[in-house]
């Protein structure tokens, strides 16, 4: 069998906060290093530092001349704006990181937290849905967030209009967490920095881009794998066929999560997206009884034990500068892709070739800004 491309004969460890903090930014700040790409290279180093270091040399192998990591500079600033804004750091793999994500496909290396980090030592409960939600669609998701905050569970949502904002404010009082799309700072939408600010003193909320970053289209599917992530079930209340709650169940599957769903009119082109996932096996939700007959009464909360870092292959590399740009099996891989993310898998028996040498080809072009990896092992191209 052949080696894993990214094996590893010095074992993962655990980052320390004075190495690492600016470390780990800089590495996840650098040009074309998503948290797939990150992931892949502290493997193959075994440190961020050490990846850090060996980047250029594996954008020079991806054919990127004259590549610079992430200025020392740059990740300073980002940690005083951070502190700034009163949040503090979580870094993958040390203690207070949520152990939820740690091993979620592209876990976020980095993310920010503004409030009770306590939170997300609880088992938590996504619910997520319509920004234009109906009152009757917002009564149920104020009602499901208290009930469930009544059933020691943390609500999980992405602080939008709608459905997200009606189950954060019900939650408050026994506790929920918000996932931003941009900086911790930077609020979106406007109309609830109220309650954006009520949360950093009674909730949390996180996230993974830098402070002052402003939400793009390309930063909500993003947010959506850490909803998803964070929580060992989604319920989607209101939504249509095409929207971001129903990719947020699509991730929750893709992780292993449980996906319930509340039904609507078929009518109503609200309730499209929830009857569609109850058409395809989603626990069907008229109540907290349906979801405790799923979840049953949320357990004590043992002291958080530090994360296991990640199974690394002691097989001998095969080369010591991660060998990349197969070109035309790159050429290959960009024919075959377009805008929409295509599944990983689905590529490799296509074209027939083996797993290391695809690996290899889409680091490439993923180095080069050629492709565009999507949670859930797709990419698309750029």
């Amino acid at each position: 069998m052949k080696a894993d491309l990214f094996s590893c004969h010095t074992p993962f460890t655990p980052p320390t906060k004075v190495e690492d903090e600016l470390s780990f930014l800089r590495l996840i700040r650098s040009r074309r290093v998503g948290p797939a790409t990150f992931h892949r290279l502290l493997a193959e180093h075994g440190s961020a530092r050490a990846a850090l270091a060996a980047l250029p040399e594996v954008a020079k192998f991806a054919g990127v001349a004259g590549y610079e990591p992430c200025p020392e500079g740059v990740a300073r600033a980002e940690l005083r704006a951070g502190r700034k804004a009163g949040a503090r750091l979580l870094i993958w793999g040390q203690q207070d990181y949520p152990s939820a994500l740690h091993d979620i496909a592209d876990a976020p290396p980095v993310l920010w937290a503004l409030g009770d980090a306590a939170l997300l030592s609880r088992p938590c409960v996504a619910l997520v849905g319509a920004r234009n939600a109906s009152s009757l669609g917002g009564r149920m998701a104020r009602r499901l967030a208290q009930d469930l905050g009544e059933a020691g569970y943390t609500v999980v949502s992405g602080l939008a209009r709608g459905i997200d904002a009606e189950a954060h404010r019900a939650a408050l009082a026994t506790g929920t967490i918000g996932v931003q799309a941009g900086g911790i700072d930077v609020i979106y939408p406007s109309e609830n920095a109220e309650l954006a600010e009520q949360m950093a003193v009674s909730g949390l909320r996180l996230a993974e881009n830098a402070p002052g970053t402003s939400p793009q289209a390309r930063h909500f599917p993003q947010r959506n794998r850490i909803i998803a992530g964070l929580s060992i079930a989604t319920i989607v209340i209101e939504a249509a066929a095409r929207s971001g709650s129903l990719l947020t169940a699509r991730m929750a599957l893709d992780q292993g999560r449980e996906v319930m769903a509340v039904p609507g009119h078929p009518m109503d082109e609200r309730a499209s997206g929830c009857n569609a996932l109850i058409r395809d096996g989603a626990t069907l939700v008229r109540g907290i009884d349906d979801i405790l007959e799923v979840l049953g009464a949320a357990p004590e909360t043992p002291r958080k034990a530090r994360p296991k870092p990640r199974v690394i292959s002691t097989a001998p590399r095969q080369t010591s500068s991660l060998p990349l740009g197969d070109e035309p099996l790159g050429r290959a891989i960009l024919e075959r892709l377009g805008p929409s993310p295509t599944p990983e898998d689905a590529l490799i028996r296509d074209l027939g070739c083996d797993a290391a040498s695809f690996a290899r080809a889409l680091m490439g072009l993923e180095l080069d800004g050629l492709i565009l990896r999507q949670p859930g092992a797709m990419i698309a191209r750029a």
